[in-house]
């Protein structure tokens, strides 16, 4: 019988009980906590990669929107403004209403900014209170690069940009160049975006 109350009475004093449950609680910590950082990082991750896409159909629209730039409807020079960090100029991106828009790009702090006016009246007349703008772009890191660069008509895909302030007669291309930035875990990722066009109502070697 005295055997027998020993062996009952083996198991789990309360210190390796409260060993064990701190063990226990210290792996479900580390457990969660890896949990955690994988998700953070994927849910910054799938963000980065959300901001580069963003920035890619940006520089594609404004390409393709810089290309077809032409005289406005009240007879606007087809380039307004070129800044380096805001542009004007007017090109339509309805062929059909045979209306030209005049389009602003700009930044503000980290955002780039697009604002459109559709002309009106008769004679057509372009109202600066009547344009429409949102954001296209955020997470800029641009900083002290320019986002608009112009070049002339001997450019050939490389060489010197036209200096400020420009001459908006001599723009015969222009270029977006958008700087991303974007966190991923402990570090800052900065992605280039470049893109740019020939305004083709302005061009001048149609023979090449």
């Amino acid at each position: 019988m005295k055997n027998l109350i020993k062996k009952n009475n083996k198991g789990f004093t309360l210190v390796e009980a409260l060993v064990t449950l701190a063990v226990f609680v210290l792996l479900e910590i580390g457990v969660t906590t890896v949990i955690q950082v994988m998700y953070r990082n994927y849910n910054q991750q799938s963000s980065a990669l959300n901001n580069v896409d963003m920035a890619r159909k940006v520089s594609f629209n404004f390409a393709n929107e810089i290309r077809n730039a032409s005289f406005g409807n009240d007879g606007s020079y087809p380039i307004n403004q070129a800044g380096d960090n805001q542009i004007i100029f007017y090109s339509s991106h309805d062929l059909e209403s045979g209306l030209v828009d005049r389009i602003r790009y700009f930044i503000s702090g980290t955002t780039l900014y697009k604002g459109i006016i559709t002309p009106s009246g008769s004679p057509f007349k372009y109202i600066a209170s009547s344009e429409i703008v949102g954001s296209v772009e955020t997470n800029l890191a641009n900083d002290g690069t320019p986002i608009f660069s112009y070049y002339g008509s001997d450019f050939n895909g490389g060489g010197n940009t036209l200096s400020q302030p420009i001459n908006v007669t001599n723009v015969k291309f222009v270029k977006i160049n958008l700087i991303i930035a974007n966190q991923v875990g402990n570090e800052t990722v900065n992605s280039t975006i470049t893109a740019g066009g020939t305004v083709r109502n302005l061009k001048t070697n149609l023979g090449n």
